[in-house]
């Protein structure tokens, strides 16, 4: 017989009920689900959480919900709970799934009963999980037991997964099954309802965590998992040295201070602020764009109000009619500050009610208009696309076509066919076409004074010429593109986050250098992350049916490491927060589940527990001693946090990004090294 007793152990980022036994055992994890409520443990919140932070979408008791396939709940039968999948899932290349664990686990065991009530696709458990991509699986696959490794993919939804081991193995839907799972090393032992014995020599993952799977319908009841008492003490020996490491980095850092804190309730909004100099004083304003959707979805979208403020809190004027249920949004619009003229003082442009508006940035008066294009006469991309006789605008994008010397040319796109250049007087230069992606990027490839432009997989010339294209080879669309130089004396290369084409990089004539499948890429930032290594890096955020996994790739796009912190989207903005070379970036603000993390995956810095909003976040210097400070919003106040040794003299890293400009929710993050004089 056992006794066990419950605690609550605290690792790292996750709180799990664990047990200790008579058995010598040390009980790593033992969970009934009493913990938790009955009913839904998964919330359906679609785009939301691609950058905002929603506490919906947190883990419940131990549990996270690892992709946004499936629907997980919670119920009871005399006594005995249990947690539900409740539907039929035929994608192969992504899988419902809830985790729970420390992906510093090593060796353990793990045990639980399951009732999957058909043969049609896969039901069992998952052990050393890096991430809803990268596991081991072991359970039933119609009416043989499985176990495999699985790992990414070799191509566009073709996952790798390597059978380690299978036999046949006769069963009913709705029979009571139970799996355990020894690991010890690289070998792996399993077993179904005590008799079948799978075996396999593995070390693709040597750690990880746990968790249940299934793409049919499927019962799961208590989980407990085990390891000897050495390797519990090895373990939380392990665990411990890492949270101390983590704290001894946090307290080398500056501590964010509150700086600026005002109100917008009835006006604000969710991911949807500008930023710049609005009333010519030198200092940075804030826009603020309430959305209108007319759907279906996001699809058909544009500006209702504009609300210009100080961040003194001081309204400087406000564009149609605030409401206060319009403050969420799962995409862009089109609205910018810049001083389109160059006359030293900041327009304000943007679209509504079918027109290109330029509108005096001091007091928003409008200046000169004219309508936005007509939608095209040919199918623009779907038919829930595009609704009206004229395009919305789905974001605006600024560069240089014209040698002119500064970015006076505009660019508009539809969602997602086609996209328009005008001069700085709203007069059309040219219009294409292609699979467009979210948002463009511009360079002057071949040093002729003049921006080509490069828009979902397709670079374009200042005339609007199509130099090449990859419409043809990738699929999907561009979620964030750049052009850069990622050590100073190389070529300059196209880094594509490309959806579920993963992340791909090019030359400048369109030749593929390097196509990794990691999953739906998104939000992809690159700049000094590691000074221990040459050139820049990059990192990203999977989002789509595997969300919260986190990329790093060294200056030639090799994968260096990866983690999954959690289960949200996020921008993943780098931050100059030290004024040393090396950045960080902001995850989210959230106290517990936020923070900064350096180029090694290590939260550096945390945010005070002070109730701050933690829904939105940028990042961008508003004190002017170089360093970035950072913009905590929801739709009710805007939080501004600095650094505590602000201002802060001496020479101080000062790096060369994205101008406040050409800001999206879908930008490609590019931060360049420079230091103040």
């Amino acid at each position: 017989m056992h006794s066990k007793l419950t605690v609550l152990i605290i690792l790292g980022c996750c709180v799990l009920t664990s047990c200790t036994s008579m058995s010598g055992d040390g009980c790593l994890l033992y969970d009934d689900y009493h913990g938790l409520k009955r009913g839904s443990l998964s919330t359906d919140l679609g785009a939301h959480t691609e950058y905002h932070y929603l506490p919906e979408a947190a883990p419940k008791g131990n549990w996270a919900v690892s992709n946004d396939r499936g629907w997980w709940s919670v119920h009871e039968v005399d006594g005995e709970r249990f947690i539900y999948q409740s539907r039929m899932d035929q994608i192969n290349y992504s899988h419902p799934m809830i985790v729970t664990g420390d992906e510093l686990w090593e060796d353990y065991k793990f045990a639980v009963r399951f009732v999957p009530e058909s043969k049609k696709y896969q039901s069992g458990v998952v052990f050393r999980y890096q991430n809803d991509r990268c596991y081991y699986f072991f359970g039933v696959v119609g009416d043989r037991a499985v176990l495999k490794m699985v790992k990414h993919a070799v191509g566009f939804h073709k996952p790798y997964e390597k059978i380690l081991s299978e036999a046949e193995f006769k069963w009913q839907p709705g029979d009571i099954l139970k799996a355990e799972v020894s690991v010890q090393a690289n070998q792996i032992r399993a077993r179904l309802n005590g008799g079948l014995l799978l075996q396999a020599t593995d070390s693709t993952y040597q750690k990880g965590k746990i968790g249940l799977t299934a793409n049919v319908t499927t019962k799961f009841f208590a989980v407990k998992v085990t390891t000897t008492q050495k390797n519990e003490t090895r373990y939380r020996a392990t665990r411990d040295e890492f949270n101390e490491l983590e704290k001894k980095l946090q307290a080398n850092n500056p501590r964010p201070v509150l700086w600026k804190k005002i109100k917008t309730e009835g006006f604000g909004v969710g991911r949807n602020l500008r930023f710049g100099d609005l009333d010519n004083d030198g200092f940075i304003d804030v826009l603020i764009g309430q959305v209108l959707h007319h759907g279906p979805k996001d699809r058909n979208s544009e500006l209702s109000c504009l609300t210009a403020m100080t961040f003194e809190g001081k309204q400087l004027w406000q564009i149609g009619k605030p409401d206060p249920w319009k403050n969420h949004l799962t995409n862009d619009v089109a609205f910018q500050i810049h001083d389109i003229d160059k006359d030293g003082r900041n327009e304000v442009i943007y679209c509504m009610n079918f027109e290109i508006i330029v509108a005096d940035g001091k007091t928003g008066t409008t200046k000169y208009k004219v309508q936005t294009p007509l939608t095209p006469g040919s199918k623009p991309y779907k038919s829930v696309y595009n609704i009206f006789p004229r395009i919305l605008g789905d974001c605006i994008y600024f560069c240089d076509l014209r040698g002119k010397g500064y970015d006076s040319n505009i660019i508009i796109k539809d969602r997602y066919r086609y996209l328009w250049a005008f001069d700085d007087k709203l007069r059309l230069l040219w219009r294409s076409e292609c699979n467009t992606g979210h948002y463009p990027y511009a360079y002057d490839v071949d040093s002729d004074g003049k921006d080509e432009l490069m828009m979902g997989y397709t670079l374009f010339d200042d005339s609007g010429k199509q130099l090449w294209t990859l419409d043809d080879t990738i699929t999907d669309h561009a979620d964030g593109v750049a052009i850069l130089k990622f050590q100073p004396d190389s070529d300059l290369r196209l880094l594509c986050a490309a959806s579920d084409e993963g992340i791909f990089f090019t030359d400048m004539k369109g030749n593929i250098l390097k196509h990794l499948y990691l999953g739906h890429v998104q939000n992809p930032a690159v700049a000094n992350f590691r000074d221990d290594l040459p050139g820049l890096e990059t990192v990203t955020i999977n989002f789509w049916r595997n969300q919260g996994i986190i990329h790093y790739f060294d200056s030639d796009g090799n994968l260096y490491y990866s983690f999954e912190p959690n289960q949200y989207g996020s921008m993943c903005l780098p931050i100059n927060w030290t004024g040393r070379s090396e950045e960080f970036f902001v995850h989210n603000p959230n106290v517990d589940e936020g923070g900064m993390y350096d180029g090694r995956g290590r939260r550096v810095v945390e945010f005070p527990d002070d109730g701050h909003p933690d829904m939105c976040n940028a990042v961008l210097d508003i004190t002017g001693d170089c360093r970035d400070e950072v913009v905590v919003w929801d739709p009710k106040e805007i939080w501004v946090y600095t650094q505590d040794d602000n201002p802060k003299e001496g020479k101080l890293y000062k790096p060369d990004r994205n101008p406040l400009y050409n800001y999206s929710n879908y930008q490609a993050t590019v931060s360049l090294p420079g230091w103040s004089e």
